[in-house]
């Protein structure tokens, strides 16, 4: 167990999840700088907006970097002198991953690297990084558990983040390095990414615009309210697990609803919260999505005791509430 206040480097800080993750660890009294490089993979408006309305009043600066250049991260770590890490920063979405994969490796595999080898340097104390569900790849056996074999990705985006937990492993055996990862199933809420189905749903129906619906809506989704992902990225960051005879300091954690969710209900949802009729167009399954993801979370519980509990119709009833307001909505 970590006890006593920290400096914590969260990366990714202006992102969705990385913004709510470097608030809450600011009004726990820690003293937190966040950074990201504020690429255009989305309106960078929306990172500009994260910050004024999450990170700016916890007092959370966000510095500009690259962190695949090796001399950025040396000398943002130089800066910051980070007893903690909370590395979220990465190139999301699997179909992006099909058009763009230079930034996947980029991003997902030389800035992993880079991070990890600033962590070696400066003997930090815990590293927590984000991972994916998308490693479990067409995994038939359900729930997915940690112990499932996950040497099958079927997208670019899911072999970068089966890559950063091996990389993370050998980092953690080599030189004593703990580190934990975090397997983030479909997060949502306000202040979301526009390119995730929720977001882009919504927005679509309120346009009265049709949604595009893969393999006749009948895939499934374990969905992740944010503030449950918050609280368990924040339970363990102070609690990274032991090396031990036959392991290093390494692991890798579930962090989802446990509770999957059809796309179409996940649609009647959406329709009920805002009282929009979606307009649908159905589509073939595209290349490099999975037929369901859905957590066991028997290992969260056990180490941390804290299990995802927000329904899904609250989430979504919040992320509208949000989106109504926010002013950066398309008219």
């Amino acid at each position: 167990m970590i006890t006593g206040q920290h400096t914590v480097l969260v990366t990714g800080a202006a992102g969705f999840v990385g913004s709510f993750v470097a608030a809450r660890l600011a009004g726990m009294g820690h003293r937190v700088v966040g950074c990201d490089n504020f690429n255009d993979y989305y309106d960078p408006r929306l990172k500009t907006d994260r910050m004024r309305a999450l990170l700016d009043p916890a007092g959370v600066p966000c510095e500009t970097v690259e962190l695949a250049d090796p001399a950025q991260v040396a000398a943002l770590f130089e800066r910051v002198q980070p007893t903690l890490v909370v590395h979220l920063a990465a190139q999301a979405g699997v179909r992006y991953s099909l058009q763009n994969p230079a930034a996947y490796i980029q991003s997902n595999l030389v800035g992993f690297g880079n991070m990890l080898e600033a962590c070696r340097r400066h003997r930090i104390q815990h590293l927590l990084y984000a991972s994916s569900s998308s490693v479990y790849g067409n995994n038939a056996k359900v729930p997915f558990s940690e112990d499932d074999v996950t040497d099958g990705p079927v997208s670019l985006y899911a072999a970068t983040k089966k890559s950063n937990e091996l990389m993370a492993y050998s980092y953690s055996h080599l030189f004593q390095l703990p580190a934990t990862g975090l397997r983030f199933f479909t997060v949502y809420g306000p202040w979301g990414r526009p390119d995730m189905a929720y977001f882009s749903f919504t927005d679509k129906m309120l346009r009265g615009e049709t949604i595009p619906v893969f393999a006749e809506g009948l895939l499934t989704r374990d969905f992740t309210y944010v503030d449950d992902i918050v609280e368990g990225v924040t339970r363990l960051l102070f609690k990274p697990t032991p090396a031990t005879a036959a392991a290093p300091a390494h692991t890798v954690f579930n962090i989802g609803n446990h509770s999957p969710v059809r796309v179409l209900d996940f649609i009647q949802t959406i329709e009920r919260v805002t009282g929009i009729a979606a307009r649908m167009d159905f589509q073939p399954m595209q290349p490099g999505d999975v037929p369901a993801t859905h957590a066991s979370i028997d290992k969260l519980k056990a180490w941390v005791g804290f299990a995802p509990t927000t329904p899904l119709e609250t989430g979504i009833g919040r992320f509208y509430e949000w989106y109504r307001a926010w002013p950066g909505r398309r008219a």
